[in-house]
């Protein structure tokens, strides 16, 4: 059963969910890797403002190719979530609710996540332009000298999504590879 998940991504909402639940999310999400997160993880630690409110939101963790002509954004895929987890931490501890990413966090992140009551969904990789059409609108909203890596302000309508990790720590990627190995 696909449950429906409207933002904001509140404590009660994460609490409810579990790891390996399939999800359509809608509403409002931001999209932020590797260059976005240093900058936003500097301001943050030097006393600056940053171009969104961390409180319940979700960070997409994407860099979507350029939109072709008529389209809202271009295809837009996962991104490999390691690489996010040296800055994740501080902004949980901000109120960041949610991630999307794809690939397995690390022990501190995923312990940031229960501290933090957040979650972590999993995006198909390798279907970023059927992705691409849950997203309703893209707007650029900060770091816009990184390209395809500027922080995007998205909406989206139903995008398919897996509970990976959830708040109590419950990991897919570990409980599936330890089912994969019974059988």
């Amino acid at each position: 059963m696909i449950k429906k998940l409207d933002t904001p991504l509140t404590i009660e909402k994460t609490q409810m969910l579990k790891a390996g639940e399939q999800i359509e999310l809608s509403g409002t999400i931001y999209t932020a890797r590797d260059a976005a997160h240093k900058r936003l993880v500097y301001q943050l630690e030097n006393n600056k403002s940053i171009p969104f409110n961390l409180e319940d939101n979700i960070i997409y963790y994407v860099g979507p190719t350029p939109a072709k002509e008529g389209e809202v954004i271009g295809s837009a895929g996962p991104t490999t979530s390691y690489r996010m987890d040296p800055y994740t931490p501080k902004l949980l501890e901000l109120g960041l609710k949610g991630m999307i990413g794809k690939g397995n966090r690390s022990d501190t992140v995923i312990q940031s996540m229960i501290k933090n009551s957040a979650v972590y969904f999993a995006a198909v990789g390798g279907a970023a332009a059927l992705l691409s059409n849950c997203i309703i609108s893209s707007e650029i909203i900060a770091f816009d000298d990184l390209g395809t890596e500027a922080v995007r302000r998205l909406r989206v309508k139903d995008l398919p999504l897996i509970v990976a990790i959830d708040t109590f720590g419950n990991n897919l990627y570990e409980s599936e590879k330890a089912n994969y190995r019974k059988k």
